[in-house]
């Protein structure tokens, strides 16, 4: 349904755009640095950030804002109300324990994907992911999953819209290669990412379907890489997380 401008309130939304400007990779930022990422004058951006200081949703030393726990309320409750994590989060447990492998299952958000629920074995990636964790879609598997599913359309104009950055030697940046990357993913039904998000980190995802065929969500193993290679990856875990898919798909709606 779209909102008349005037029912809208333009500080609330302003507001958001400054929480949103922090993430794993910019946990501390100055005014100019908020600004600059949620596209406000800095004026603005400072009485956003004041605001969430003084509501104890950021502390302040001065020169650099960072969020504190109390931001998780938002996000937590939100999740909270939520069936999905609720459905697959046992699922999940006792996957990890069968592979002895850390699972996780994510949804698309524009260019991102957001964890949903995580059963973790060991910490295979330099920052700690938990549900409400976010990173880039073109270059998780998850993400292409998930792209997979959206239809060529909206994958492309996702792609634009993404800071393709080339976060190890082996990211794949170019559009032209992740559409024909992705269109492979939608037509062998599961993608496999070998060091594109942080070196020494591969995954293998799939999507997770409805009983109706719509793609919900995506599943996935994060393993360290070592001397095995892609092929006795997908050999080892490809069928656990088929599993899984099947044994899911009549609980989601």
């Amino acid at each position: 349904m779209a909102v008349k401008e005037r029912d809208m309130m333009g500080s609330l939304a302003k507001g958001l755009k400054v929480v949103e400007a922090f993430t794993a990779e910019n946990p501390r930022l100055s005014i100019a640095q908020a600004a600059e990422i949620a596209g406000l004058d800095r004026a603005t951006t400072r009485r956003c950030l004041l605001t969430l200081a003084e509501l104890g949703y950021c502390a302040y030393d001065g020169k650099f804002f960072t969020v504190t726990p109390r931001v998780l309320r938002l996000g937590t409750g939100c999740l909270a109300t939520m069936p999905l994590p609720r459905i697959v989060q046992p699922f999940l447990d006792v996957l990890s324990e069968q592979i002895g492998q850390s699972t996780s299952v994510s949804i698309l958000d524009e260019t991102e994907i957001v964890y949903i629920a995580r059963a973790a074995q060991r910490r295979v990636m330099s920052i700690a992911l938990m549900p409400g964790s976010r990173l880039p879609a073109y270059c998780t598997s998850m993400g292409r999953v998930l792209l997979a599913a959206a239809g060529e359309e909206t994958t492309l104009r996702l792609l634009k819209a993404s800071p393709l950055v080339a976060r190890t030697e082996y990211t794949v940046t170019d559009i032209d290669t992740l559409m024909a990357e992705i269109a492979k993913v939608k037509e062998r039904g599961f993608a496999a990412i070998n060091q594109e998000v942080e070196m020494g980190l591969c995954s293998i995802a799939v999507p997770l379907k409805a009983a109706n065929g719509r793609t919900v969500a995506a599943l996935n193993v994060g393993l360290a890489a070592g001397k095995a290679s892609m092929e006795d990856i997908e050999h080892m875990f490809l069928l656990p997380l088929l599993r899984m898919q099947a044994e899911l798909r009549q609980s989601l709606i």
